[in-house]
């Protein structure tokens, strides 16, 4: 056991981070979020109007560039959301110390949804989807949607066959209002719980109703968030190419989302631990238990992805295996085989060790190292479908890999993403204290061992 900690060695109004200590780094990345902000809106809209086909511009590029900095960001909130959810629903002791961080990440979900607004304008849609485009040629010549959906029945094209099956889902109607349930459902879930808890902080005499109203919240909550982490990653991400399908998508991007969540809580911990906050509820247990999670999460993303992998293989279906053709096109192939020795072996090497679990200057590369590679994971499912889309009428053909101004508009998206959630989440850690200091189980948390 690293400490013993009692209730006089709890500060009685919590532990905030001191005021103004954030205010320099916040105000930096407000200032990088809104000048990107602004770039990525002429970037996207101006001199680009919707015209329903595909076209080997810079806003096609960008659209696909802002499209990956979403899905990595947007990863590690609901990664956070997650582990807020499974501690109430579990009933956790343990995390009570850092019930607060998750919280925190949480509650960026729902502001995420303004990165996400591009994506509800036509002249982004164009780009990024097919089917978009196929459904409005067809609505612009019809007057109702049950007639547009006939047409693509009685369409000559066999893929416009296989978007009418789908179209009980893949219509823009029922797109825009799951759009919209996705960030108004689960973020007021989110809110409501931190709400909860920010509560019995300021409550002289707390008691344990919030804690079994949280729990039975929370129960329902994770519904939402199931189906929020599976369907929006189908309505953006693999939506990029309707034609394809697989029943892995959703719970290998969940997987990615819960590793690289629980690695940004640690990388918090750690800086906030070295700062000189955290020091009375926290210790190289609480390290232990975040990186053995960590370490359940590597093992978890590398079965699902070769299980997606092994079963289109298998199979051998066309409508399935143009995912992986697509990525084994151009030297795409090497990022995914970067992605099985990268993504899995090394962390596997490493995190097995129980030692270094709880050594915070092992910890720290390797959490940076497990973003970099989640990000090549996402930039897989995105990238490659922009060459084959955006060059699709071009008589150059497809260009599959990243050219280098492509490379710099990714950096630019990936930056102004980035910022608006650091931004975001900075000042939600300065608004309150650092951990529930009275929450019943408080104790029990930072005399943790395990």
């Amino acid at each position: 056991m690293g400490h013993f900690i009692t209730s006089k060695d709890i500060p009685a109004d919590g532990e905030k981070i001191a005021k103004g200590k954030l205010a320099m780094p916040i105000m930096v990345c407000g200032i990088i979020a809104l000048l990107g902000l602004i770039g990525s809106a002429c970037l996207l809209f101006i001199d680009n109007p919707a015209q329903n086909e595909a076209a080997d511009t810079v806003a096609g590029r960008y659209a696909y560039s802002w499209l990956f900095a979403f899905a990595f960001f947007v990863s590690l909130t609901l990664g956070g959301a997650f582990w807020l959810l499974l501690h109430h629903v579990s009933n956790s002791g343990w995390g009570v110390s850092v019930r607060r961080l998750m919280e925190h990440l949480a509650c960026v979900f729902p502001w995420m949804g303004i990165i996400a607004i591009p994506f509800f304008f036509p002249q982004v849609q164009q780009h990024l989807f097919e089917w978009m485009n196929m459904h409005r040629d067809i609505l612009g010549s019809t007057t109702t949607y049950a007639n547009a959906k006939e047409a693509l029945h009685y369409s000559h094209d066999p893929y416009d066959h296989l978007l009418y099956v789908k179209s009980f889902y893949m219509n823009l109607p029922f797109w825009l209002g799951r759009m919209i349930f996705y960030f108004i459902a689960l973020g007021a879930g989110l809110f409501y719980l931190r709400k909860l808890s920010v509560a019995q902080d300021n409550d002289p005499n707390p008691g344990l109703e919030r804690l079994k109203t949280a729990r039975r919240r929370s129960s329902w909550i994770m519904i939402i968030f199931g189906l929020t982490a599976t369907f929006l990653v189908f309505d953006l991400v693999k939506a990029l190419d309707y034609k394809w399908f697989s029943t892995m998508y959703g719970v290998a991007f969940f997987a990615g989302c819960v590793l690289n969540g629980m690695a940004l809580l640690i990388l918090t911990t750690i800086v906030l631990r070295r700062a000189g906050y955290l020091k009375q509820v926290m210790s190289p247990e609480h390290h232990h238990i975040m990186g053995k999670l960590t370490f359940a999460f590597v093992v978890f993303w590398a079965y699902v992805s070769f299980s997606q992998f092994f079963l289109i293989w298998y199979a051998n279906i066309t409508e399935e295996t143009s995912y992986f053709l697509l990525r084994n096109t151009g030297n795409w192939n090497l990022a995914s085989i970067a992605l099985v020795f990268g993504h899995f072996a090394l962390p596997f090497l490493f995190l097995i060790r129980s030692d270094v679990k709880k050594k915070p200057g092992l910890m720290i590369p390797i959490t940076v190292y497990l973003f970099i590679l989640h990000a090549l994971d996402l930039y897989i499912m995105v990238a490659p479908e922009r060459g084959p889309s955006l060059t699709i009428n071009s008589e150059a053909g497809a260009s599959l890999m990243p050219s280098g101004s492509v490379i710099w508009l990714d950096l630019l998206a990936f930056i102004t993403v980035g910022a608006f959630f650091a931004y975001v989440y900075l000042r939600s850690l300065a608004s309150t204290s650092l951990y529930p200091h009275r929450d019943p189980r408080i104790l029990e948390s930072a005399n943790l061992h395990n």
